[in-house]
């Protein structure tokens, strides 16, 4: 069939409106031979009766270099530290802009959903009404390589850049109306990953269509022996002379900065890790700075002094491209991230001081969130790291002790601030842990503060609670630790209500999506809708250890087609009406606002979706799932090796043109 085609391309003398049909043609035969569409030409983006052409993604260019942080001249406006009363100023002229820019991504997904009987379209409107418009956020688990690649399969199912996603009934477009992404542990490798790059899409990224995007995201070459273009010792070496670099400038490091610098060669850069790559620096990036991006948030639980366990109500930080600090009372003061390293007191910098940036690496942040991984490096000495990066982990051993290898230690801007309930107000070292430390293994924190009025969370939960036989599957933990935590008396925001562990394995709550939160009347406190969606078997196996560190593409790919499917019931195989209960799910806390009447298909949906309140705490048995589509009629992302074979073709029919 090939042969015919290209046969005819040669002989034929065709103008160019021929030559583009018959390039159509062929694309469209490898589609029907290989079951994949493959994307050859830049993406276009069809919304509100117009055509949005949205150009390859790239890199945005840092102006830094090196991951040593350094002096600067300040601006003219010294920073300073902002009590949290309000959001942020950059935040809410982001958000300005951001809410119209939701809208079309929303009307078109929901058009596709299929609501019927409900005009959304008329509901929505054109204009950016906060009491119609709902706000929609995006939580993506801790737990490691799988909860990354589970993750990233949801978001492709968000995403209405994937192959397939804005078809009838499909979730392409969630994405895009989003406004916020939250990411801890494993899920923070993703969303850094992804900013780090200006947004990409995760089919980009598994593809490598665009850049040096295909080296990205290569887990056969294990995080302890690095890129497959770099020998083991030039890797450590690199690496070492990153972190020595730091603290021959007069900064703390500790395990965290190796275990970052690691992270960023499989996740931001595989030649050199992306040294002057800050989180900060997201807030210039071209689609984000056009409000054309989620927002997004990476979180860490902090380390008070001469604490070891990390209690349930520890003073969680985030990271966002403006700032980092925290919304709880403990805190509840926020300093700005391009110049944490700098050398704050009571809240102002001191006189005549320099200002400090790149102390946010994008790796460091991303590590610090996933800090409980630093055990890896207790292997050090298996692997053929020059003796020099082996002394140099052994002597940070031996400073900080073993049961402190998972702190992360910044510069503490809170130094001297809110003195009465800042733990660290006394030290210039503020300790960070790993986000999933005090159970809340799903970033909900900075997505359920009120002043960010969000109305409802996907949540993304690729934890590992349950023991073997059936081992690595979430149980719920992450929810209720969030919910036991809302009940506290220092807690000021509002979470639904959710049953125990036992009940969530007992009446499957942790096997299939669950919204938690339908009955706005019964809840005590302001809250979003929760829409849980827990990984499980629907294509793959996806219960891989959270301590696992390789997989080659084949098995990557598999994970992150399972959590496609987690998130889309099996490309709504499962359950047609899929995407309509989703659309009720986004648009219900709206309905509360305005008072609409929910429609019919809604209150189905609600009733087959929606925790009744039903509890059953008894002992359950163990926890086997089994794979739940046994062909690949589930299967939506497209194939690689199709995309090879379609790139090639392209490449010799160009020739031609």
């Amino acid at each position: 069939m090939f042969a015919h085609i290209l046969q005819r391309f040669q002989r034929d003398s065709m103008n160019m409106a021929s030559q583009l049909t018959l390039l159509y043609t062929l694309i469209h035969t490898i589609y029907i031979i290989t079951g994949a569409i493959v994307l050859l030409l830049p993406h276009q983006q069809v919304h509100a009766g117009q055509v949005e052409f949205v150009p390859p993604k790239r890199s945005w260019k840092r102006a830094r270099t090196g991951y040593a942080p350094s002096a600067v001249q300040c601006p003219s406006v010294a920073p300073s530290i902002r009590t949290a009363t309000t959001l942020s100023v950059n935040e809410t002229a982001w958000l300005k802009a951001r809410q119209p820019n939701t809208v079309w991504a929303l009307r078109d997904f929901l058009r596709r959903a299929n609501i019927t009987g409900f005009d959304t379209d008329a509901y929505i409107g054109n204009s950016a009404d906060e009491n119609t418009l709902p706000s929609i956020g995006i939580a993506i688990s801790g737990g490691g390589y799988r909860a990354m690649m589970n993750g990233a399969g949801a978001i492709a199912a968000f995403d209405n850049r994937t192959t397939n996603s804005t078809d009838q009934g499909k979730l392409g477009g969630i994405l895009q109306a989003s406004t916020y992404i939250s990411g801890l542990s494993g899920g923070s490798w993703l969303v850094g990953s992804l900013y780090a790059q200006n947004f990409p899409s995760v089919q980009e990224v598994i593809t490598g269509t665009s850049g040096d995007l295909g080296t990205l995201w290569q887990f056969s070459d294990s995080i302890l022996k690095g890129p497959a273009d770099l020998s083991v010792t030039q890797y450590y070496d690199n690496i070492f002379d990153d972190v020595n670099g730091k603290e021959a400038a007069g900064f703390n490091t500790t395990i965290t900065d190796y275990w970052g610098r690691g992270l960023s060669f499989q996740y931001i850069n595989a030649s050199d890790g992306g040294p002057s790559e800050t989180f900060s620096s997201v807030a210039n990036d071209p689609n984000f700075l056009a409000a054309n991006t989620p927002m997004p948030i990476i979180i860490a639980d902090e380390r008070a002094p001469d604490q070891l366990m990390i209690p349930s109500n520890a003073t969680i930080f985030e990271f966002n491209p403006w700032e980092m600090g925290s919304y709880d009372p403990t805190i509840r003061a926020f300093a700005p991230l391009k110049y944490i390293g700098s050398n704050f007191s009571g809240g102002t910098l001191l006189d005549r001081e320099a200002c400090i940036t790149g102390f946010d690496n994008t790796g460091f942040v991303i590590g610090t969130s996933s800090s409980l991984f630093n055990t890896f490096y207790l292997q050090i000495n298996n692997t053929e790291a020059s003796q020099r990066v082996k002394d140099s982990i052994s002597h940070m051993l031996l400073k900080y002790g073993q049961a402190n290898s998972d702190i992360s230690q910044w510069p503490n801007p809170f130094y001297g601030f809110q003195n009465e309930t800042n733990e660290n107000a006394a030290s210039k070292i503020l300790s960070l842990v790993d986000g999933g430390e005090d159970l809340q293994n799903i970033p909900f924190h900075p997505l359920i503060q009120p002043l960010r009025r969000v109305d409802v969370i996907f949540a993304v939960d690729g934890s590992a609670d349950t023991s073997s036989p059936g081992a690595n599957w979430p149980n719920g933990t992450a929810v209720v630790a969030t919910y036991r935590r809302s009940l506290l008396d220092s807690s000021d925001v509002g979470f639904p209500p959710v049953p125990d562990q036992n009940t969530f394995v007992n009446l499957g709550l942790n096997a299939r999506p669950t919204f938690f939160g339908c009955n706005a009347s019964n809840l005590t406190e302001p809250s979003p809708l929760i829409i849980y969606l827990p990984n499980r078997p629907y294509s793959y196996s996806s219960n891989v250890s959270t301590f696992d560190l390789s997989y080659n593409n084949s098995e990557r790919n598999s994970i992150i087609q399972n959590g496609y499917n987690v998130a889309t019931v099996g490309n709504g195989t499962l359950d047609p009406q899929w995407p309509a209960c989703v659309g009720c799910a986004i648009l219900l806390r709206s309905f509360n606002r305005t008072r609409v009447a929910i429609p019919g298909i809604c209150t189905q949906c609600f009733d087959r979706y929606c925790w009744n309140g039903t509890v059953n705490s008894t002992t359950p048995v163990s926890y086997q799932p089994t794979i739940l589509i046994k062909s690949s009629g589930g299967s939506s992302l497209p194939n690689p090796v199709s995309f090879v074979i379609a790139a090639v073709l392209l490449g010799w029919l160009i020739l031609f043109l």
